[in-house]
């Protein structure tokens, strides 16, 4: 790549500056940016792939996260996504292991982090694409256009339309892959450097890019359209057989690892996917496209979630959004037709350049080779904003030549930069809580309804069921085959006796998904509520059926069987509960309660210490076998049970009042008294309490008697 006439940067009006206050500006502003989303939450998609991620924790291998995906499934299952990322995942695992558990500050931090160093780089790779490669004679490569750099740099580092990947934690992924994208490109350009024996390119460093480019890979994967860099220089034949060699073979490994099964995706995730006309599957696809390159020019409206029913399919030429499609195919034809035609050199590079980098990062995201399970997706705009970058830059370049007040066009162009700088810190505090973020997108996709399913999510988790109730109607509105949102409506409405209803939402729920185990247990409960025990017992099994390992609804078909008084069997229900999940504690509080009032204290007490040495910080459990041990006389364990939970709970009116009949069979009639007060200061209602206070009064009253006489 040698310099090209004419030099970018004669027409540019902008600021010149020394290459280490460039990227020292752009290190600086890229941080005021997205400063403020560094204490944010966890947020939607950072549940599932952190919190949930048995991958993180020390306990699973190091060598699992090669076979499981990002979200931790293994890549063999039917149900992964098959996104595979491990390496991204590894830096996950390295911020729980460094912070001590699930503390959201650090990864926050280092996605800021990894933005600003990207935005750096960016510099370097911008000198590159606009001004030429160009190596002095000490070996050390010449900035041909350090103005033209840092605008575009500038336009990087503040686009709004990057604070998923950088305030969502999630978005790590994208922001890995593009460091080892920029690393290997530059690697890439080293190779031109000339050596000492004269030789004007280096197999090691096209080797380095390779690796460079792998390791992209394996943070997502757009990473392999690195590749197409080999296309920037002419006499590339060995460059392009090293290049497709070891892109061959990073395809290769990572085929044999994920297995050649495609991920599984729904209709609502990808609608114009499913869609059985071709045509109607091209138009919408291409509606999709100009609405990616909108939220390049304008991203003032970015929402969290752009599928179900967001935006509705295109079935006609008659829609009017067609006009969109038709700018888009407009515009790119005529920047090809320049790219290809263009008398001057200069032109078709940078317009090879900018398309290049637009169009080939982002084909993994096109529909084109496969499907995938989104609709619009701000994330996977960053690398591809490069290319938007560049010709923003080009177009700023051509509109200086022509302008006569040039200062103008400068001050516009700062406006731009000043506004995007607002609308990214805007941004990042929306996404710094998930009310914020879901309640940011109302506006934005009022159609969607994960939208209003999400914010009567959150609604519901903070006790306001009677706002979640109104969006979850809403969802189940928009989309009237959302399982999830029924499943969760009918939960609220069992927890509000409103059994009728929530049966019925939950029957239409496991009729429109028959598989769906969860609306199938609590489908059960509510049949248990209405009393409808055998219905009860069948909706339970087929829940067990559809997710084998399931300790909720063994430990709620145990409830079932209490309730029959099928002991037995309630006994071994729960037992699997807590076979499948050692810490179920309800499971085990439950199993030692009805062995305690079936008379089996011994069996209780086993079950009982067995609890406590897998969970040994349950106060309820502590009272369960305090409760046992004290009618086995065993006053003193007993007495040292109690005391603990109490400390550990110590407002619960039932630990002080049995603590008191402890003491009260003991003789211990003064520490009785006690205990049975704080207990009716607790809950004075408490009946049972009463009545052991009276009984205790009087034989105090009747002691002090005697004592008198």
């Amino acid at each position: 790549m040698a310099q090209m006439e004419p030099n970018l940067d004669h027409d540019v009006s902008w600021f010149l500056l020394p290459s280490h206050w460039a990227k020292m500006v752009v290190a600086l502003i890229s941080f005021l940016c997205f400063a403020n989303s560094y204490d944010g939450d966890f947020v939607f998609d950072d549940s599932e792939a952190i919190i949930n991620n048995k991958d993180l924790r020390a306990e699973t291998p190091l060598g699992d996260l090669w076979y499981h995906d990002f979200w931790g499934s293994k890549l063999s299952s039917n149900t992964s996504h098959k996104s595979y990322r491990p390496l991204t995942v590894l830096t996950f695992r390295i911020n729980y292991l460094f912070a001590g558990g699930f503390y959201p500050v650090g990864f926050h931090i280092i996605n800021i982090i990894l933005h600003c160093t990207i935005s750096v780089l960016m510099v370097d790779v911008f000198s590159i694409l606009l001004g030429g490669l160009q190596f002095s004679n000490k070996g050390r490569r010449i900035n041909l256009a350090p103005k033209s750099s840092l605008l575009a740099a500038l336009l990087f580092a503040v686009h709004p339309v990057h604070t998923e990947c950088v305030a969502g934690i999630v978005g790590r992924a994208d922001l890995l892959c593009a460091l080892f994208f920029l690393l290997s490109f530059l690697g890439y350009c080293k190779a031109f450097r000339e050596n000492k024996e004269g030789h004007a390119f280096s197999v090691f460093w096209v080797l380095v890019s390779v690796i460079l480019g792998a390791i992209a890979m394996l943070c997502k994967e757009q990473g392999i359209t690195i590749l197409h860099a080999g296309l920037l220089r002419k006499g590339l034949l060995f460059r392009i057989t090293l290049l497709m060699c070891g892109g061959v073979g990073i395809l290769y490994i990572r085929w044999r690892i994920m297995g050649t099964g495609p991920p599984a995706f729904t209709e609502v995730d990808n609608p114009a996917s499913f869609a059985d006309s071709l045509f109607v599957r091209a138009i919408n696809y291409n509606y999709y496209y100009s609405l990616n390159a909108w939220l390049l020019l304008c991203p003032w409206w970015l929402c969290f979630d752009w599928s179900m029913g967001c935006i509705p399919l295109i079935k006609s030429v008659s829609d009017w959004r067609i006009i969109a499609l038709a700018a888009l195919w407009f515009c790119l034809i005529g920047l090809i037709c320049q790219a290809l035609c263009s008398e001057d050199s200069h032109k078709r590079r940078i317009l090879t350049l900018g398309l290049g980098f637009l169009i080939i990062p982002f084909l993994p995201a096109s529909n084109l080779f496969f499907r995938v399970g989104f609709v619009v997706a701000e994330r996977v705009i960053y690398l591809p904003s490069i290319g938007y970058c560049i010709l923003f830059t080009y177009g700023f370049s051509l509109l200086s030549k022509q302008a006569k007040k040039k200062k103008i066009l400068a001050v516009a162009v700062l406006g731009i930069l000043l506004i995007n700088v607002m609308r990214c810190a805007l941004r990042s505090s929306q996404w710094r809580s998930e009310e914020q973020l879901f309640r940011s997108a109302l506006s934005v996709c009022p159609l969607n309804a994960k939208v209003h399913y999400n914010v009567g999510k959150n609604l519901a988790d903070k006790g306001n069921q009677s706002a979640a109730i109104k969006y979850y109607r809403e969802a189940v509105r928009l989309n009237p085959k959302y399982v999830h949102a029924m499943n969760n409506l009918g939960n609220i409405l069992k927890e509000r006796n409103e059994l009728h209803e929530a049966e019925e939402l939950l029957s239409l729920a496991v009729q429109i998904q028959p598989d769906f185990a969860a609306a199938w247990m609590n489908l059960g409960i509510v049949q248990n509520s209405l009393r409808r025990f055998e219905e009860a017992e069948q909706s339970y099994w087929t829940a067990i059926k559809h997710r084998k390992k399931y300790p909720d609804c063994y430990y709620n078909l145990g409830r079932l069987y209490a309730d029959l008084n099928r002991h037995i069997d309630a006994l071994n229900a729960w037992r699997n509960a807590t076979v499948l999940k050692p810490e179920h504690s309800l499971a085990w509080n439950n199993m030692i309660i009805l062995l305690d009032n079936t008379g089996n204290l011994a069996q209780a007490e086993a079950v009982g210490r067995e609890a406590l040495e897998l969970i040994p910080n349950d106060h309820s459990l502590m009272f369960s076998l305090a409760n046992v041990l004290g009618k086995s006389q065993k006053y003193k364990e007993s007495e040292a049970l109690f005391l603990k939970a109490i400390k550990a709970n110590p407002n619960a009116a039932s630990y002080h009042g049995n603590l008191a009949v402890l003491y009260h069979r003991w003789g211990n009639l003064d520490l009785a008294k006690k205990h049975y007060e704080v207990s009716l200061k607790l809950d004075p209602t408490a009946p049972g309490t009463k009545e052991n206070y009276s009984l205790l009064r009087r034989k105090l009253e009747q002691l002090q008697k005697k004592g008198g006489a």
